[in-house]
């Protein structure tokens, strides 16, 4: 962060550029980490007295300062966007324990403060950060970009953007070698190494267990231990393709065959479908048939993967940008 001088501004914003200078002002203070105990820090990291900054951009009334209403916005951004990344990312909150994910979100909004109109973005570039700062998650880094991955897939199913899905009338009389497929936006694949879809199926059991058990207490002091949940065994470490997807507004995720998920892969590079089916067959890895009763049991598996693929409308027309 720049070194920010504490010149008065509210009462002299006179022209665009001192209106830009204002709001960049205002947002670097706004998003400023907070104190251990929540408030706001009265120096800058340069020492520059944030208290004269405050008077600077707002003027303080007959209750409170101007530093005072300055810490009402930092706080109200900060508690919103750890608020955010908490509801956004609950297994890898599990997987980290509470303490060590409010470090690693904490650092990961210092370097990568919200840009965007929509909190949805907000877990965006956790990916990244875990990549390039790995230590926020050791000793279980591997594993928890395996979650990051997974839990922004669901993110995206769920918003994303839906294509009108391919008819049969659209791909009739096209050679196999010409017909290309296109994904729905939302469709998400994902080859991770390990199980973290059942492992985010206990921590959410888990969690309405509590909610059932806290609903169950009539008094208001909980048992003792009552609030303490167990802790869940790591995910097990297994190579595992899943699809992300949405169906009537509802989030979904399933595993695939490597096969399945290799064609599903090549379709949405725009691989003609005799191509990807060609590279799909190679990853079949099920059976040991070979030749021609290889050949007739990848037919019999493409039909049924194709009629569920257009029943849960996965499957569009290309785009046009590829």
């Amino acid at each position: 962060m720049k070194t920010l001088e504490p010149k008065p501004q509210h009462n002299n914003v006179r022209s665009r550029a001192e209106l830009k200078a204002f709001q960049q002002t205002m947002v670097k203070m706004l998003y400023r980490p907070l104190s251990p105990d929540w408030k706001s820090r009265k120096k800058t990291d340069e020492g520059v007295s944030v208290v004269k900054i405050a008077e600077g951009l707002i003027k303080p009334n007959d209750r409170l300062t101007s530093f005072e209403r300055l810490e009402i916005y930092n706080r109200c951004y900060w508690f919103r966007v750890l608020d955010s990344l908490y509801d956004d990312f609950p297994g890898l909150l599990a997987l980290l324990g509470n303490r060590k994910f409010l470090k690693l979100i904490t650092a990961y909004l210092i370097r990568y403060p919200s840009e965007s109109f929509t909190l949805r973005n907000l877990g965006s570039r956790l990916e990244s950060f875990l990549i390039e700062e790995p230590e926020h998650a050791s000793p279980l880094q591997e594993v928890a970009l395996d979650m990051v991955r997974f839990e922004w897939a669901q993110i995206l199913a769920f918003d994303e953007i839906a294509r009108k899905p391919i008819s049969p009338k659209d791909i009739q009389k096209r050679p196999a070698e010409k017909l290309r497929f296109g994904l729905q936006p939302y469709l998400g694949l994902l080859e991770l190494n390990h199980a973290v879809d059942r492992y985010l199926i206990a921590v959410k059991n888990q969690e309405s267990d509590g909610l059932r058990n806290e609903a169950s207490n009539t008094s208001n002091a909980a048992p003792e231990g009552k609030n303490h949940r167990r802790r869940l065994r790591l995910p097990k470490r297994e190579k595992v393709w899943l699809a992300v997807h949405r169906y009537e507004n509802m989030l979904y995720y399933k595993r695939l065959e490597p096969a399945a998920f290799t064609l599903l892969k090549e379709l949405g590079k725009g691989t003609p479908l005799e191509m990807a089916c060609g590279k799909a067959i190679k990853a079949d890895g099920s059976g040991k048939q070979k030749g021609v009763l290889k050949a007739v049991a990848f037919q019999e598996k493409l039909q049924g993967w194709f009629a569920e693929w257009s029943s849960l409308r996965w499957l569009t027309l290309p785009s046009s940008k590829k």
